[in-house]
């Protein structure tokens, strides 16, 4: 993604904390056609020694599993808080609009994961990530079952070979500061995210 200098993540923990808080991705890769394929779906995101993986599935039917076994590399788009900012926080009027938004793009090596045992960590990483009351049922089912269920599934671990994080809360305008987090503090939720990066990266102006 284009990323000016301004904006690119210093801490790389930025980068892991928005990608676990925001699972749900956009899986991007090349079909037949030589046109991008998007995917959106919730990725589990492993931290190991040998560097970052994520892990998802499709539906069978989805030709993406197939898209990503002829071709490997892909890109994954997660996209943190998100809001408008109106040029009326500026002290001058000689402003315009834009958009403030906290993003992360993972270059990512796709490798499908046909045996069931890896597809039944896989489903348990994504039930405890995102309903852990269910495990419990999960693991109660028959097996027959679960295989039968997982079937259905193409399941693959992503390998992450390349990380952007992109900050954007125009932290290169400071005399928009304090105006800008005074909005975001009474705003809707996204704006009220935003205020809370903004104070978490000395972007209060002043404000406590």
């Amino acid at each position: 993604m284009y990323l000016p200098p301004q904006f690119a993540a210093k801490d790389p923990a930025i980068a892991l904390e928005l990608m676990r808080a925001h699972p749900f991705a956009s899986l991007i890769s090349v079909d037949d056609d030589g046109l991008p394929f998007v995917t959106p779906l919730p990725l589990h995101l492993l931290e190991e020694e040998g560097g970052l993986t994520l892990l998802g599935h499709c539906a069978k039917p989805n030709p993406h599993g197939r898209y990503l076994q002829a071709r490997p590399k892909a890109v994954v788009s997660f996209l943190g808080p998100h809001a408008y900012m109106t040029p009326r926080v500026y002290p001058d009027l000689v402003r315009v609009p834009t958009w403030n938004y906290l993003a992360v793009h993972a270059t990512v090596q796709a490798r499908l994961l046909d045996h069931f045992d890896d597809k039944d960590r896989l489903l348990k990483h994504l039930i405890h990530d995102h309903d852990p009351a269910y495990a419990d049922q999960w693991r109660g089912l028959d097996e027959d079952y679960q295989r039968k269920m997982a079937q259905g599934i193409v399941a693959f671990e992503l390998r992450v070979t390349e990380l952007q994080c992109k900050v954007k809360i125009n932290q290169h305008r400071p005399e928009s500061h304090a105006a800008l987090l005074a909005a975001y503090d009474v705003g809707n939720p996204d704006e009220r995210a935003l205020a809370g990066w903004m104070r978490r990266l000395g972007l209060a102006g002043g404000v406590a």
